[in-house]
C-alpha cells in the first residue's frame, strides 16, 4: 500500500492489485465484498455506492483516463463521534475501486482517526490474495 500526498494537499493511500492476484474478477464484486466489511463492522455505515465513471462520461467536455473500464466509490460512515462541526468536513468516507485491463486500483483519502486508518487499510490489503 503507497501512501502519497494528491495534488500536494490530499493524504491518500493506495494499492494497486494485478488481477492475477486476485480472486475478485469486477470492481461490483469488490465493492460487494467491502460492503459486507461495513455490514461486519460494529458502527460503519454504508450511504452510496457511485459509478464515478458513468457519471464523468455524461459530462460534456469530460475528461476520463482511457484506460479506465470502471471505476466506482463506496461511500460509508464510521461516525461514532461528532465532538464539533468540523469533523462533518472529513466525513463520510469513501474508498475508490478502479479497474483497468489487468489490475484494479483500490484508494482512499487518510482517516483521522488512527484506529479506523488501521481497518480500512486492512479491508483494502484484504482484497489482494495471501
Amino acid at each position: 500500500m503507497t501512501q502519497s500526498l494528491f495534488m500536494d494537499k490530499y493524504p491518500i493511500y493506495s494499492l494497486e492489485i494485478e488481477k492475477k492476484e486476485t480472486t475478485f474478477t469486477t470492481v461490483d464484486a469488490i465493492i460487494d465484498y467491502l460492503e459486507n466489511k461495513i455490514k461486519e463492522h460494529p458502527f460503519a455505515t454504508k450511504i452510496a455506492i457511485f459509478d464515478h465513471l458513468a457519471h464523468t462520461k455524461s459530462i460534456k467536455d469530460h475528461v476520463v483516463d482511457k484506460n479506465l473500464k470502471s471505476a466506482k466509490n463506496l461511500l460509508f460512515c464510521f461516525g461514532k463521534m461528532l465532538p464539533n462541526s468540523k469533523m462533518l468536513a472529513v466525513r463520510p468516507r469513501s474508498i475508490g475501486v478502479a479497474e483497468f485491463e489487468d489490475s484494479f486500483e483500490i484508494s482512499f483519502l487518510e482517516v483521522p482517526n488512527e484506529a479506523l486508518q488501521e481497518v480500512t487499510q486492512n479491508w483494502v490489503k484484504s482484497i489482494k490474495n495471501k
